[in-house]
């Protein structure tokens, strides 16, 4: 059976006008799926039930529901989803005096295999289609709204999936993120983080796509990036230079650097002058400064405080224009780099 969200309004209004009923149920099914947030056919109370029957007999209404949910003691709450195949996701909501903030995830697993990162380590199992995607941005901000009385402010795509590998679905989602009969938040609001994909981060710019770009970069130079990040090794630091350019030159939009500070690995103020070197050759409005979080498979571990604070000052002294993150939900595994599925 066909999924009735991936049918376009036009769709919904002929298959109406096809089985007799009147052209005005297309608006009311359509708000009920994009609007209303209805996670199945019962809930559409303006609708016959004779006619919800017929809905649920034509189409299918996979819809995400929360599986797990865990609460850190810093205010951030993850989320566990389970999908209609029962495959299951991780989303989580960030909230500070100014923003609440949803991380989403865009695959199940993942196939980059970064080395620090525990989704690297499930593998790549399936994309997430853009209602799932969409979905769990409802749900986080459902939350949102419940727990804190403030709806989503900003959306970052760095839960678990390189969501350029699943483009289509990410492009749609936000679409739907954005759209006037969607959740209607402006893209300037979206940010969207990559390992770095050279040729789709030229096809984003060719898209004029509106929210924001974030480089997973966590080394400034080709020999250390490469060991931590098997990607490097078909897209190197030059080739994503050029992408990252051509992007910004196309779009206009906002570009972030994301570092991850390993102990004795890419925390020493040379490590910092190639960083300063690197930022200077594209336009990046921001280089944020991770603590990095243990996980059980990989070797890595958190530089002391003075490191990281002589690391920020050469920053600092350089004119960059870098914050340091302190991770937020590690008590519940819902930190960067942390999810995968555990709760």
């Amino acid at each position: 059976m066909q999924n009735i969200r991936h049918l376009s309004y036009e769709e919904i209004e002929q298959h109406f006008l096809q089985i007799g009923e009147k052209k005005f149920r297309a608006k009311q099914v359509w708000e009920w799926l994009w609007q209303k947030h209805a996670h199945s056919f019962n809930d559409m109370t303006n609708l016959s039930k004779e006619l919800r029957q017929k809905l649920t007999e034509q189409f299918s209404f996979p819809a995400l529901k929360i599986d797990v949910t865990q609460y850190s003691e810093d205010g951030t709450i993850k989320c566990r989803f389970n999908a209609f195949d029962n495959q299951k996701i991780e989303g989580v909501l960030i909230p500070t005096e100014e923003r609440k903030t949803a991380c989403v995830s865009s695959q199940v697993g993942c196939s980059m295999g970064c080395k620090f990162c525990a989704t690297g380590y499930m593998g790549g199992i399936r994309n997430l289609t853009f209602d799932e995607i969409y979905d769990e941005v409802v749900l986080i901000n459902q939350q949102s709204e419940k727990i804190y009385n403030q709806k989503l402010t900003n959306i970052v795509f760095m839960g678990m999936g390189e969501p350029l590998l699943n483009y289509k679905n990410l492009l749609k989602a936000v679409e739907r993120i954005s759209a006037e009969d969607g959740l209607f938040m402006s893209p300037k609001r979206i940010t969207v983080s990559t390992v770095g994909i050279a040729k789709m981060i030229k096809k984003l710019g060719d898209d004029k796509v509106r929210f924001k770009l974030a480089l997973s970069l966590h080394a400034a130079n080709d020999k250390k990036r490469s060991e931590i990040m098997p990607i490097n090794e078909t897209n190197n630091i030059k080739s994503l230079t050029e992408a990252l350019n051509y992007f910004y030159k196309q779009t206009g939009n906002e570009i972030t650097f994301e570092y991850i500070l390993f102990k004795d690995f890419n925390d020493s103020l040379k490590d910092a002058d190639e960083l300063v070197k690197l930022y200077r050759q594209i336009p990046v409005d921001l280089v944020n400064i991770i603590e990095y979080n243990p996980i059980d498979k990989a070797p890595f571990s958190k530089p002391d405080e003075e490191v990281i604070e002589n690391f920020m000052k050469y920053l600092e002294s350089k004119k960059v224009n870098a914050r340091l993150r302190r991770s937020r939900g590690k008590d519940i595994d819902a930190a960067c780099g942390q999810l995968a599925n555990k709760g």
